[in-house]
């Protein structure tokens, strides 16, 4: 059995280990309210490029571009965005499960990642997928539109070069749904459907909330300038957005996973004083004892 000395010393350990743990969780929760903001304040343009799209694409259904043309299922590349750092729950173990399950799916198909994120990049290293390239520090700090502008056009460069043999790409990250809750997401980014276009804008526009304004657009360009120039940018937009997602979802699970970790270390810290006072109370039974025989003894 511990002697007092040591009890008293793993509980002050915990305790310093549960002061951390509750200053974690609030810098979670300030960065998770701001991470939120930044969210709710790019749905509305990524909604509304997906209508003009949408509607384009009704339009100019005879039009053909690398970005809409169907290709081939025989050779993948798959975008996983992961975090940075660790002590957020199981965020990062979900989203490379679901990596390693895309690969397991697709047997005899050619597979190749694009890591965005220190912990996705860490845990494929060891395994045999090829890691085309890797992004790291971009969900540690302010993700701003410009490392997710590289991104997509380090992506769409790929997918459009002369003789690539790239047929799909897709993202893999956390969709944030509450501070509870995030759902990893698997989606297809390239080549750009007009069905799969289509039945995201409408899905958009009902998730919303916000009534749907009915309206037509008179398209001055002709349609090869006006995918030209949109279709990029709707790529940008998606990765941009992909990372603002895994980046709430990150700080969500982190504030989640320092809690129960508080809380744990409050339940370990009760044991441990519990034990503890045993002890003390033990050791002072015992040496009442002591005395008592040898008063008994000298008595005698």
């Amino acid at each position: 059995m511990a002697n007092l000395q040591d009890l008293r010393r793993r509980v002050r350990s915990v305790r310093n280990m549960q002061k951390i743990t509750k200053a974690m969780k609030m810098v979670a929760a300030a960065k998770l309210r701001r991470a939120q903001e930044r969210v709710v304040a790019a749905r509305p343009y990524a909604n509304t490029m997906m209508r003009v799209l949408e509607r384009l694409a009704a339009r100019a259904s005879d039009f053909h571009h690398p970005l809409l043309d169907e290709r081939g299922d025989e050779h993948l590349v798959v975008a996983l965005i992961t975090a940075d750092k660790g002590l957020c729950g199981g965020f990062n173990t979900n989203l490379n499960k679901a990596a390693q399950l895309f690969v397991r799916e697709h047997p005899g198909k050619t597979v190749e990642l694009v890591t965005i994120g220190r912990k996705g990049r860490d845990f494929f290293r060891r395994r045999p997928v090829k890691i085309l390239s890797e992004h790291i520090n971009i969900t540690a700090r302010t993700v701003n539109h410009d490392d997710a502008a590289a991104i997509a056009q380090e992506l769409m460069a790929a997918y459009t070069a002369e003789g690539s043999t790239i047929d799909r790409v897709f993202l893999i990250y956390n969709e944030f749904k509450s501070v509870l809750s995030q759902r990893v997401t698997v989606r297809q980014l390239l080549p750009i459907s007009a069905a799969a276009l289509s039945g995201e804008a409408a899905s958009e526009t009902k998730t919303s909330g916000e009534p749907e304004v009915l309206m037509d657009y008179l398209y001055e360009q002709p349609p090869a300038q006006i995918f030209g120039d949109l279709l990029p940018r709707y790529i940008e937009t998606q990765v941009f957005y992909a990372l603002l997602e895994s980046v709430a979802s990150e700080h969500g699970a982190r504030m989640t996973a320092m809690d129960s970790a508080s809380k744990n270390a409050g339940e370990v810290i009760e044991n441990l004083t519990l034990n503890m006072n045993r002890v003390r109370q033990a050791s002072i039974t015992r040496e009442i004892i002591e005395v008592v025989s040898g008063a008994q003894a000298l008595e005698g």
